[in-house]
């Protein structure tokens, strides 16, 4: 909202307008509000596929050991048959 002072001065004289402005300060902050909340949505995506990443390399990782697991009692049955004959 802006203060007006208005002065007047006799015949002939001048006259002074003096306009003060404090209506910026409300948009930046509502600017500041805004960018604020959409840095705090974008961390929470940011960790969100994160944590979905994780899990995913955990499940690999664990097929992976399955498979080296099942390879391992493969090669031990085949040398065991092997000795056998």
């Amino acid at each position: 909202m802006a203060d007006v002072e208005t002065t007047h001065t006799p015949a002939g004289g001048t006259t002074t307008v003096v306009e003060r402005s404090s209506g910026s300060s409300a948009g930046a902050i509502l600017i500041a509000i805004v960018l604020l909340v959409a840095i705090v949505i974008g961390g929470l995506y940011l960790f969100g596929r994160q944590g979905s990443q994780n899990s995913r390399d955990a499940a690999i990782t664990g097929a992976a050991k399955s498979v080296g697991s099942a390879a391992d009692k493969a090669g031990d049955a085949a040398t065991t048959a092997a000795s056998k004959q």
